[in-house]
């Protein structure tokens, strides 16, 4: 299967890069070893510390303070070279007593299976309407109870391809990493995922797997997936990275 070259570049100031680049051996067995068979889809990761830079050609896995620090540095929706970008915002998740590695294992896990967030699963509704569910592989088992730890390092459940198959019936295969979902389009606790109803003109919104307040976590920043799955592709911006000192 072709592989997809990742530069995880460490642009934060709260993660050294000793402890940043501890976390990358776990994310590429994730991939190789879970994701890959499951999807068919495999990728190289090298780690880029602070004040380097990545190599041409390759995506990118950004890991950032916040999305203010994001913008200020230049980390917009692309690579610099107009290619897919994923971030990673691990002061966020320390702030709100998340571990920032399932984050991570998160948004390059949906990097891959939809770089251009682009895809979307086409359901019909009992009432003759249409929806269209985002092609994001971790939203509906995101939740950190469901994690799990590669090489001592916790990472997210992710979906198999099953769970966007309406066909499927309940219980008749596997439908994510950790065999916590039983259905297609089943949300768990504390999951959820980007819907388009047509033709409602509400644009896409989100639903989620319980009834519980959402978490902070559940807001698009700006420049995350969500954020740019909402954005014309026109008004998308490459990355201009700003030089910083160490």
């Amino acid at each position: 299967m072709p592989t997809i070259k990742i530069a995880v570049i460490n642009a934060s100031t709260v993660l050294k890069d000793a402890d940043a680049g501890k976390a990358v051996p776990a994310l590429q067995a994730q991939v190789r070893n879970d994701f890959a068979p499951a999807w068919g889809i495999d990728a190289d990761l090298v780690f880029i510390p602070r004040g380097s830079q990545p190599p041409a050609g390759a995506w990118w896995l950004t890991i950032l303070d916040n999305s203010d620090q994001a913008g200020a540095l230049g980390y917009h929706d692309l690579t610099d070279q107009g290619l897919p970008l994923g971030k990673v915002f691990a002061g966020t998740d320390i702030q709100y007593g998340s571990q920032w590695t399932v984050t991570a294992s998160h948004e390059l896990l949906e990097m891959l299976g939809d770089p251009d967030i682009n895809l979307a699963a086409y359901v019909e509704q009992p009432n003759g309407g249409m929806r269209l569910y985002a092609y994001e592989v971790c939203d509906a088992c995101e939740a950190e109870q469901f994690a799990y730890k590669t090489d001592g390092v916790l990472v997210t459940d992710f979906v198999y391809p099953a769970w966007f198959e309406s066909f499927r019936k309940a219980g008749s295969t596997q439908f994510d990493r950790e065999s916590r979902v039983n259905e297609p389009f089943q949300l768990l606790s504390g999951g959820y995922i980007g819907i388009f109803d047509c033709p409602s003109g509400n644009g896409w919104t989100q639903i989620t797997g319980d009834r519980k307040a959402h978490r902070y976590s559940m807001r698009p920043p700006v420049g995350s997936r969500r954020e740019r799955r909402r954005t014309p592709r026109e008004q998308w911006l490459r990355s201009e990275i700003k030089k910083r000192t160490r």
